[in-house]
């Protein structure tokens, strides 16, 4: 199947055949994490702890059972994930007092723990985070690692003296955000959802949103301000200075296993994955090129290079199996190894490396001597050129349109005025949601596309995943 051909058929394809995850599981929307798929999971995980442990944020980990009435607190919240709630009635066969959920997310499982963590002004600001899995009944299609009912999940939990303490944690989530993203090799946009697509609970939420090959979007994850909307009914204060009681402000940051996702539709092709060098368990795959005669020369070389590369804290394989060149280099291919060294006795005479690319499969030769350093920045080049040719396939999947007739499968960008009327009969007509505007000030200058009022706010609206 062919990428460009039938994009939802590729993608089911080329994970599968990747073995990036086993969908056999006998509950529907709870797959198996395989091997290799799990080691990709792993290193997007090591990226978010480098980062976070690196900004100050604690790691903790919290039960996964929540109790009913501790969920029920927050009444906006509790509305908002009632049709996605997996409920725990017995205990064997005693029914329970008060029913138990699985955590669709963590907020009513960690506050009244934090109601008890924070006591004054000297515990604040207070930043933790956990990698968990999270679940939701997906009512949806499920899809490989975009809809699934068992979520791999990433959040980030802190708490603030005030709302612009709070603020300048988001402004730090932003920060982030960006550098992890560099490392993944994936555009995207920061768009405020509208307050009818808000998370709920909060005072507002930025999505973390890119586009996919066929025009529809993808959330990756989101950015949430609280204010101090679940502090109240949690009871999460502090003391200050002054001796006055205060409820603590509050921001979460989370995304998920659609990382994953992203990362295999926006840059995989029709031989398979194409793996950014920060997320691939295997950076380089050393093919040892044997011949008659020449056997054991080969091997002892190909065995030194992996060395070499292996002490240089290169992630590095040499496939020694006993088939032939071309069927390893399938292999390799379709598992997305960033880059493939090939040995030979040619090579060796002329004290060279044959160099494959993954991502355009370009031959290069590289002198044997100093080689390390060489595959660093060619890892390094690669990662800029993936997210280069991904930023440029995102510019070109989005049309910036003045009406909604005839619209391409494409995000598109229009004019709004900003009223909810508006904005509803925005979706109404264009069969699309409404997604966010843009965190900053674009200079925009249009006419809402409904109501024909002058704007300075656009508005993106998408097919989503």
């Amino acid at each position: 199947m062919k990428k460009a051909e039938d994009f939802s058929e590729w993608y089911n394809e080329i994970v599968e055949r990747a073995s990036l995850t086993d969908k056999r599981y006998p509950v529907k929307g709870m797959n198996v994490w395989t091997p290799y798929g799990w080691k990709i999971m792993r290193a997007i995980d090591a990226c978010i702890r480098e980062e976070l442990d690196a900004t100050g944020h604690d790691e903790v980990c919290f039960p996964l059972l929540i109790p009913e009435d501790q969920f029920a607190k927050e009444k906006e919240h509790i509305k908002g994930f009632d049709e996605e709630v997996f409920w725990v009635t017995h205990a064997g066969l005693t029914p329970l007092d008060v029913k138990l959920l699985l955590r669709p997310t963590s907020e009513t499982a960690m506050y009244p723990i934090f109601s008890l963590w924070v006591r004054s002004h000297a515990d604040l600001p207070m930043k933790t985070y956990q990698i968990v899995n999270t679940f939701r009944y997906e009512t949806k299609q499920t899809r490989a690692f975009i809809r699934v009912r068992e979520i791999h999940f990433f959040e980030s939990h802190t708490c603030h003296v005030d709302y612009e303490d709070a603020e300048r944690q988001v402004r730090q989530d932003y920060e982030m955000l960006s550098r992890l993203a560099r490392k993944w090799c994936l555009p995207y946009l920061l768009l405020k959802r509208t307050e009818w697509d808000k998370f709920p609970g909060a005072v507002y939420t930025v999505g973390i949103d890119t586009v996919l090959p066929h025009g529809k979007t993808l959330q990756l994850g989101s950015i949430h301000q609280y204010r101090d909307n679940f502090s109240k009914p949690y009871d999460i204060k502090y003391e200050g200075n002054d001796g006055e009681h205060r409820h603590v402000h509050q921001t979460t940051f989370g995304m998920s296993e659609r990382l994953i996702g992203a990362i295999v539709a926006i840059h995989g092709d029709d031989k398979g994955l194409v793996l950014p060098p920060d997320v691939a368990s295997i950076q380089v795959v050393v093919v040892p090129v044997l011949a008659k005669g020449a056997t054991d020369t080969v091997s002892k070389s190909a065995r030194e290079l992996t060395s070499e590369l292996e002490s240089a804290g290169i992630r590095v394989h040499i496939d020694e199996r006993d088939i032939r060149p071309g069927a390893k280099y399938y292999d390799w291919e379709l598992k997305g190894v960033p880059l493939r060294l090939e040995i030979g006795m040619k090579d060796i005479e002329k004290g060279v490396v044959t160099l494959v690319r993954r991502h355009c499969t370009e031959k290069t030769l590289v002198d044997r001597k100093g080689i390390a350093d060489a595959i660093r920045g060619v890892l390094e080049e690669i990662a800029a050129d993936l997210l280069a040719d991904a930023s440029a396939a995102m510019n070109a999947n989005t049309v910036t349109v003045d009406s909604l007739e005839d619209l391409p499968d494409k995000l598109i960008k229009t004019g709004w005025c900003g009223s909810e009327e508006c904005g509803h009969r925005i979706e109404d007509l264009s069969e699309r949601d409404m997604i966010g505007t843009p965190i900053a000030d674009e200079g925009y200058k249009g006419m809402c596309v409904v109501c024909g009022k002058p704007t300075t706010t656009p508005v993106f609206i998408a097919k989503a995943m």
